[in-house]
Parts: C-alpha cells; structure tokens; sequence
C-alpha cells in the first residue's frame, strides 16, 4: 500500500469568503435573490464586453442554471419539428445527448477528426446526407474550441442549423460568427466556476432573448410581443441564474487570469514531464494551448492505459476514462438515437486517460503521475525501440 496521500482526479477552486463578501454585501442590499437580479444582468453585461473584445460583432449573454438547461434551451429556440435529426459527436459528455432528447429531437451520432478529436463540419456534412439531419451540437470537446466561422459557413451553406456546447472551454472558445449560439458551465470544476451555471453567447439579440424566455417557463415579459406579458408564449423551464450563483462568478471573474495562467503554468511542466517521460508512445489532442486547462487527457495503447490504470490504483493516483462509454454504447433506454459509423471514436477511446489535474496539483503530484505513467509505458518503450 502507498505511503503517499491519494492525488484526487479534479480538485475545484472556488472563490473563499473575502472575495465573496463584496458582492454578498450587494444581494443583501438588493435583496432581489433570483428572476434576472441586478448581480445576474451585471454578469451578462460584463461577459458580453469579455466575449466583444475577441470578436467583430456585439455579442449577447444569457445566463443559465446550468449549461445543460442552456444546451437544451438553445435547441429548443431553434423551434425545429419534434423528432428532428440532430448531430452530436460520440466522444463528449452525456449532457450534449440528453440536451438534444429533452428538446423533442433524435441524436444522430457521428464520428470524429482523429488529430483534434471534434466534430468537425465535413464529417457533419456526410451525417447529414445520411441521415437528413436539421441541426448540429458541435462539442469543444477537452475545451478544444471549435471554429465558429467554419460552421457559420457550413450553416449557411446547408441550410443545418448550428450550436457549439463548450461547456469546459471558457476562456478558449471564443464567438467570433454572429449566427452560431455557444454554451458555456460554470458549474464547480470548470474555469469560470460559480459553483453551478450557464452562459449562452451569440451576436443575435433574438436568439437570447428567446433563450431567456425559455429559461423563466417560456413567460412572455415583452409588453411589445404582440402576446400579454405573464401569458405562457412557449413550453420553456425554471432554468435561472440565482443572484447567489452570479456573486459566485463575479467573484471568479475577478481571479480569473491569475488561475488561468496558474493552470496554464501546471498544464506545461505536467505535459513536458510526461513527454519527457513516454516519448511518443502519447498522443495529445491536436490543437491550441488552452487559456485556462480544467483536465488533462491523453492517448495511449490501449494495454498501456489499462496497465496504467491498475498501477494508478495501486498508488492512489485517480484517473477516468472521460467521455466514456461513447454515446452509443449507454443503456437502450437512452432512445431513440442514430448511430453513423464511429470507428475514430472508437479508436481514440480505447487508450484515451484522464489523469490528475488542478490548480492545486504539486511537482511531487505531478513526479508521482510520470512515474506511474513511465511503468505502464516501460514495455512498450522496448517494443517501439526494438
């Protein structure tokens, strides 16, 4: 049995009391708690000016509960016919497939790019001649962002409606195609952390404001809707932003690049250490450095990760196979869906590894990990060299 305290898998950093208390002290004057408070509609005017200053267009917030209601909301906004064809890569969180069921639409489960392990819009463009799919959930998978203007062109082309789910990618993903909504968490372990909730960015007014009537039942509150204000106008959720939660952002906001360059700093000595360690017996999704890194995922044999699993167990050391089982492979309940050949995704997730990763991760932590990752490699280092 080690000796060593076990290295947890993700360790979330929230903001402590003192940088709470200013923004307490505000919902405590206002008291206004939930229902668009004056803390929430500060968060989405501050968000929206971050999200401008890396685009060409004026952007729009919409705060959510979570960003699965967010996710699901804005497919709902799209309004298409209830059964619709929506493509979803096999190689993301579940929330990306349930968002696309409650919605009322049928997932069309497609495969990946086998360098940066997304969807991209030619593999969309072949499920879609498949299958006669309406709408695409283009997934920043790892918080690998995906190119909004690359699918605005595909959206435009197609006439397939498009929305980017980058859930883990705040800071990375930016919005730089007016047409193309992005969902964004908050929730506890994700970069901008508020402990829980969601954000949805786009340069149409009327897509979030749609999405924000949804988010309060689907409510008419626009006395110049042609519809009266406090009638039900659309089948929407409870899926508000508390007042509490947005202190929570507000306070993240404030730390926000001083954690993104810490995690950034932890990414870089951990990857150089395991590259140092592993050759290229690892492969690393393709792509940019992210701004602010909330996991830490590779690729390798598939015997090798199973090895290193079992010495990781041994030594205390959590890991996860994220994203698994692909979307596909869940219970039949999970229904109805449509499966496109997958077999990069299959590929990618038979030695795909979480290892350990947060701010709170130490040189020793991180000794300990290569270690572990060197013996699982050891045999097959002899057999590459052979």
């Amino acid at each position: 049995m080690s000796q060593h305290a076990a290295i947890p898998l993700l360790t979330p950093l929230l903001p402590d009391r003192e940088a709470l208390a200013p923004y307490l002290a505000k919902l405590d004057q206002n008291r206004h708690y939930s229902n668009f408070g004056p803390l929430n509609n500060a968060l989405e005017a501050r968000l929206a000016g971050m999200f401008e200053e890396h685009g060409a267009y004026p952007l729009h917030v919409t705060t959510t509960s979570s960003a699965t209601l967010g996710l699901e909301l804005a497919l709902s906004s799209l309004d298409l016919p209830a059964g619709s064809k929506v493509i979803v890569p096999a190689l993301t969180f579940v929330a990306s497939l349930t968002a696309i069921i409650r919605a009322g639409y049928i997932p069309v489960i497609a495969d990946i790019d086998a360098q940066s392990w997304l969807l991209t819009p030619e593999i969309a463009t072949e499920a879609a001649i498949q299958t006669g799919a309406r709408a695409v959930l283009a997934v920043a998978a790892f918080g690998q962002p995906q190119d909004t203007r690359h699918w605005s062109d595909f959206q435009r082309k197609s006439g397939i409606h498009v929305v980017i789910d980058a859930a883990g990618a705040f800071g990375s993903q930016w919005v730089e195609a007016p047409d193309i909504p992005v969902v964004y968490s908050m929730h506890a372990t994700k970069s901008l952390a508020a402990g829980e909730g969601g954000l949805v960015v786009s340069g149409n007014s009327v897509i979030n404001a749609h999405i924000r009537q949804l988010s309060n039942f689907g409510i008419n509150l626009d006395s110049n809707a042609g519809f009266p204000v406090g009638h039900l106008s659309f089948v929407g959720s409870n899926a508000k932003l508390s007042e509490y939660h947005a202190a929570v952002a507000h306070a993240s906001l404030d730390q926000w690049d001083a954690q993104a360059r810490l995690r950034q700093d932890i990414y870089r000595a951990y990857r150089q250490a395991l590259e140092d360690a592993c050759g290229d017996l690892l492969q690393w999704q393709a792509g940019i450095t992210l701004a602010a890194p909330t996991i830490f995922c590779l690729r390798m044999a598939a015997e090798a990760r199973d090895r290193l699993e079992t010495i990781c167990r041994q030594r205390q050391i959590a890991t996860r196979r994220w994203y698994q089982p692909l979307l596909h492979q869940h219970a039949a309940k999970v229904a109805p869906i449509i499966k496109q050949p997958t077999p990069v995704a299959e590929a990618v997730a038979s030695g795909l590894i979480g290892l350990p990763f947060s701010p709170f991760l130490t040189g020793e932590d991180i000794a300990r990990v290569t270690k572990a990752a060197s013996l699982a490699t050891a045999s097959l280092t002899l057999t590459h060299q052979a």
